[in-house]
């Protein structure tokens, strides 16, 4: 039996289609905070259970019978640590024989602020005993892709990642790869850095656009403190702007570059370069 937590997520949902390819729906679980919204997953064949990370009373009940779990971090940044250490608790006590876990990439030396709570779990892991594996996943291209239609509507990219190059790949890249973890033996104990194939700066990113686009399209790099301050002007909350310009600035120091290719190795296949996900993101 394989689960995935946050099954009724971006991450989660891609996941289970990929497993779906290979393995039989009634060996799959999708642990979800709440099963009313998880009904089309139910319809496929997977079971549904209960788990709140926030409840650590669901999740022993939860974890019971899974042999391979998938512990997708959680949403709530500045609440994984309780929140990890509680789904680890609870797969101790079931005997779970794996615990992969979505990491952030080359998490024991980044410098992003969202680095901590990932080390907090890596370390927790340790020293639980449960046999695990660390799925260190890079950027998403869907983090700058999101923003495309802004960009071309106004003609810029703000940030604050100088020239520092981001190694991302697509969301779905990185649930195949899980996926991929998830049946195959021999995974205890590995740690891969994963990341997209190619790399890009900022205003390589912009030039793409502007290309695709046909319309101009430039970045424009802020200091870190006035790009939050942009990204609060446009409605973003206080935390989220602080946390996507601290990105921005770990990215200037390479904290979002990796050129080990260990996800394409994973996948059998490219990583899907930022290009094509611009171009889906500009279809209308």
């Amino acid at each position: 039996m394989i689960a995935i937590t946050g099954a009724n997520g971006q991450l989660g949902r891609l996941v289970l289609d990929s497993l779906l390819k290979t393995v039989n729906p009634a060996e799959l679980i999708a642990l979800v905070r709440d099963p009313a919204k998880a009904t089309d997953l139910r319809a496929k064949g997977i079971e549904i259970r209960m788990a709140d990370y926030n409840k650590p009373e669901t999740l022993t009940s939860a974890l019971q019978g899974v042999d391979r779990l998938l512990l997708i971090s959680s949403s709530e940044v500045g609440q994984r640590r309780a929140q990890h250490r509680a789904v680890i608790a609870a797969a101790q006590a079931e005997g779970v024989a794996l615990l992969a876990y979505t990491s952030l990439l080359h998490a024991d030396t980044s410098t992003l602020g969202l680095a901590v709570e990932h080390r907090d779990t890596e370390q927790a892991l340790a020293e639980s005993g449960l046999s695990h594996v660390l799925l260190r996943n890079g950027w998403y291209n869907e983090n700058y892709t999101a923003s495309v239609a802004s960009a071309v509507e106004h003609g810029v990219i703000l940030g604050s990642a100088k020239q520092g190059r981001i190694s991302s790949a697509a969301r779905a890249d990185y649930a195949e790869a899980a996926a991929s973890v998830l049946t195959q033996d021999g995974q205890a104990g590995k740690i891969y850095e994963l990341a997209g194939d190619d790399s890009y700066t900022l205003t390589e990113l912009a030039a793409e656009v502007a290309q695709q686009s046909g319309k101009a399209v430039a970045y424009n790099d802020l200091p870190q403190a006035q790009y939050k301050e942009a990204l609060v002007s446009i409605g973003l909350p206080d935390e989220l702007a602080a946390m996507l310009a601290d990105s921005d600035a770990a990215a200037a120091k390479g904290d979002l570059y990796d050129g080990s290719r260990q996800l394409s190795q994973l996948l059998g296949r490219p990583t899907t370069p930022i290009a094509q996900s611009v171009s889906a993101a500009l279809k209308p």
